[in-house]
């Protein structure tokens, strides 16, 4: 099969199982999205801004997220390809050499829950794709949509959702 071909298939394969990964089961959000058991997904907002671009707050905000996070395991960062969103990701990925796998901002809770059972992941958006995931999760309560909130998500061994929120950077 010539490269191109194999691309389009092998990303079409992709695609669906994406989708199928989000409809399985019977799930608490709206959405019917469901982490698998023993997931554990940190939620935050992109380092504070001015206009598309983090200030000096934000910068020492994204500083400050490796340190936030000592101590957890982490085996993935997800984020849109935005550059605040990436700009707040980078120390933390630089600090636990991982990559930053750019997910589309438009309802990324189904590629999130596709991580697996005993990880752990951080998704570093916006407050409108926060609220998506809050939602599509069935999340009570307000989602993670100031600068500085960062909610851990934790998906027990029957999939049974708790929250710990959690405050990080400069106030």
């Amino acid at each position: 099969m010539e490269p191109t071909r194999r691309l389009i298939l092998s990303t079409a394969l992709a695609a669906l199982a994406l989708g199928l990964a989000g409809c399985g089961g019977a799930a608490p959000g709206s959405g019917g999205v469901r982490l698998a058991p023993g997931t554990t997904l940190i939620l935050v907002r992109h380092g504070d801004r001015t206009e598309s671009d983090l200030n000096a707050k934000g910068r020492a905000r994204a500083a400050a997220l490796p340190a936030a996070l000592e101590g957890m395991a982490l085996d993935a960062i997800y984020s849109p390809g935005l550059s605040r969103n990436l700009d707040t990701a980078r120390p933390l990925a630089t600090a636990r050499n991982l990559p930053i796998t750019r997910v589309g901002q438009e309802r990324p809770a189904p590629v999130l829950a596709t991580l697996g059972a005993g990880k752990t992941a951080i998704w570093i958006g916006n407050k409108g794709n926060l609220q998506s995931i809050w939602d599509d999760l069935g999340l009570s309560g307000a989602p993670p949509l100031e600068y500085g909130d960062l909610f851990i998500v934790r998906a027990d061994g029957a999939g049974r959702l708790s929250l710990e929120r959690r405050r990080w950077g400069p106030e």
